[in-house]
């Protein structure tokens, strides 16, 4: 390929190397010049113009990366056309890449101008999500390289996505005087999350003294009816022969490895047993946050094999607490992260004495469709607005507003029927949902933005809530990793009580006293200047 100023009367057959205006004519970058194109450039007055001039034996940027691609033995991943040189492979359903790095290697050292980009070896992808991507650097590459390439394609498989099995799970939890019920039913809650990417099911809970007959009798018994036994000890194991190992052995098995170099999961134990593996869960996989538990559990129900060996080598990158969270490469992304807003309507103003609280005026206008505009206005993706009570007034109140409805008819049950309606219809690209009372009429658009901007920056994974004078208050915006917990809300359970549960990081934004301000009470509402309606 000659790349470089030529003359126009050369430049037939020729690819632009800049995007070029002719008149009332445009040529994008890449544009391979036609004889017609080449008369509208020279009536423009253009006389020499920057191209790139393929040889007889040159592939063009996009047949180079085709054919590079389609030469690769890949599973679970389908390749999309080319474009700009660039073919990108996407995952066709969610599990575990796994990438040969020696062959990926050799390709990128046969010329800097075929390039190939993975994933990290184990990384988790969920269905759709780019995993590689396959880059011509030039317009054009000698065919002889690709040739060089096709050869190391053909050594076998080069990268997959293993895909997720559905498998059966039983939980055992040893207890200790002291230990809270309330911590072994989020146990079973977190778990539960974990294993819904895969379809998985967790089938048994036993509950047993944490000592060493008790569990491996357990374990034994689970073992027979499920694919995998978690074994979740009230206290860390401080020995390789405490009591999760030591049940394990006794129950007839055998303990691969008891201790991992990733922290938090430092204390976690694998073993085997009657064929089906048996881990011993870290402390921190109470926690929904990654840890070394999730790397062994992933591998397990993506259908990889784990080995002592393994588990010592993931010492690099093993270091979890340091790890920001990073866009896929060269994949168009959001500008932040998406947040739906949870609006919840559906009480029955029962302390009004009659009137719903909703319905009245403020400035003219129902309180209701005030809150829900300012919503619009944010910079939340989409707005759910949860109704109940009077419901045909609260939507007629709404009209012609882009919101969508989610009707609780169940509203008379408590709070939490109506998040559990809310959140039910969070979209699913929706990395948090901010829940929004629908009589706080002091919340502003610029308020909920400000939650919404301290919900990015933390990388979407915390709890952000509103405060006024260092007391917590209202809105609250919750991660996707609570959407599990609310299913399991009861009552007049709420957000609050969830967030004090599930114990994740809470980020506290000061908005002045819009977020204390509610209208329960018809002298509050009459404060803050609203209007009742029968």
């Amino acid at each position: 390929m000659r790349f470089g100023p030529v003359p126009i009367d050369q430049a037939q057959g020729a690819v632009l190397a800049h995007a070029t205006t002719a008149g009332e004519r445009r040529f994008r970058k890449a544009h391979r010049l036609s004889t017609q194109d080449v008369a509208v450039l020279k009536a423009a007055g253009i006389t020499e113009i920057v191209v790139a001039v393929l040889a007889a034996d040159d592939l063009s940027e996009d047949a180079a990366a085709e054919k590079i691609a389609a030469s690769m033995a890949h599973r679970n991943i389908e390749a999309k056309p080319a474009a700009t040189g660039r073919v990108n492979l996407h995952a066709k359903a969610a599990g575990l890449f796994t990438v040969d790095a020696a062959m990926i290697d050799a390709i990128n050292a046969v010329d800097p101008t075929i390039t190939i980009a993975t994933l990290a070896q184990h990384a988790p992808v969920e269905t759709g999500q780019m995993v590689a991507t396959v880059k011509i650097i030039p317009f054009a590459v000698a065919s002889a390289l690709v040739d060089k390439v096709l050869k190391i394609c053909a050594g076998g498989e080069i990268f997959a996505v293993n895909v997720y099995q559905p498998v059966r799970i039983g939980v055992i939890q040893t207890m200790l005087p002291g230990i809270k019920p309330s911590v072994l039913d989020k146990t079973l809650r977190v778990t539960e999350a974990r294993l819904a990417r895969s379809g998985g099911r967790l089938t048994t809970e036993r509950r047993t003294p944490h000592e060493i007959a008790p569990v491996a009798e357990a374990a034994a018994a689970l073992a027979r009816d499920n694919d995998m036994v978690v074994i979740f000890g009230a206290s860390a194991m401080s020995d390789f022969n405490d009591v999760v190992p030591a049940a394990i052995e006794a129950a007839g098995g055998t303990v691969i490895r008891a201790g991992m170099p990733v922290d938090p999961g430092n204390l976690l134990v694998l073993g085997t047993l009657d064929s089906k593996r048996v881990i011993g869960a870290p402390g921190c996989a109470r926690s929904p946050k990654e840890n070394g538990f999730d790397w062994v559990l992933d591998r397990l129900i993506a259908g990889l094999d784990v080995t002592a060996k393994d588990i010592a080598g993931m010492g690099v990158g093993g270091l979890l607490m340091e790890i920001p969270t990073r866009p896929q490469p060269r994949e168009p992304v959001p500008a932040g992260l998406k947040v739906d807003i949870v609006l919840l309507a559906a009480g029955r103003s029962s302390r009004m004495g009659g009137p719903n609280k909703l319905l009245a005026l403020f400035d003219g206008k129902p309180l209701v469709r005030r809150t829900v505009e300012r919503a619009l206005a944010s910079k939340a993706t989409s707005t759910v607005v949860v109704t109940g009570h009077q419901r045909e007034r609260v939507h007629a109140a709404l009209s012609g507003l882009d919101v969508i409805f989610a009707d609780n008819p169940d509203f008379a049950d408590g709070l939490s029927s109506s998040l559990k309606a809310g959140i039910a219809r969070v979209g699913a690209e929706a990395a948090g949902a901010m829940i929004v009372l629908g009589d706080m009429p002091g919340i502003s658009s610029t308020d909920l933005d400000r939650l919404i901007e301290a919900f990015r920056r933390d990388g979407g994974r915390s709890v952000v809530r509103a405060a006024h004078d260092g007391r917590r208050g209202n809105p609250v915006l919750l991660p996707r990793a609570l959407f599990g917990g609310i299913a399991h809300l009861e009552g007049d359970t709420g957000a609050r009580h969830l967030v004090e549960a599930e114990g994740l990081d809470v980020i506290d934004v000061e908005i002045g006293d819009g977020a204390s301000i509610d209208v329960d009470t018809r002298e509050a509402l009459e404060d803050a200047g609203g209007v009742l309606q029968d």
